[in-house]
């Protein structure tokens, strides 16, 4: 097996942890967020129904690099939230390790108004 493969099920060994623990409801929905090498995508999902609120990629925001990227999608996010009512959401990380640009989205959607 490659070093990738065996990270990638690490990670998703992880999540699978993570969401034994973490569920949204209508009330609290939860942010999840999925890091890909180009981008990174986060939404706002109500898990008793079954489907997206909210949905936002770091391609549709500008940022002067990756960091800044995923910081204005947290932003964003937050805002779109907001226009839908939600004030408080759980966070899902999705399995990786709080740095770098999940720590970024986290930090955005907070300063956008976003509780968790």
């Amino acid at each position: 097996m490659s070093k990738s493969k065996i990270k990638t099920e690490k990670r998703i060994r992880r999540h699978k942890r993570i969401r034994a623990k973490v569920k949204g409801t209508t009330e609290r929905p939860r942010l999840a967020i999925f890091r890909s090498n180009k981008a990174i995508y986060a939404q706002i999902i109500d898990d008793l129904k079954g489907e997206t609120l909210v949905s936002i990629t770091s391609f549709s925001v500008k940022g002067k690099n990756p960091l800044e990227g995923a910081k204005e999608a947290g932003k964003e996010i937050a805002k779109l939230a907001k226009d839908k009512n939600i004030k408080a959401v759980v966070f899902d990380r999705g399995g990786y390790i709080y740095t770098g640009k999940v720590r970024a989205v986290a930090e955005g959607a907070r300063e956008g108004g976003l509780e968790f």
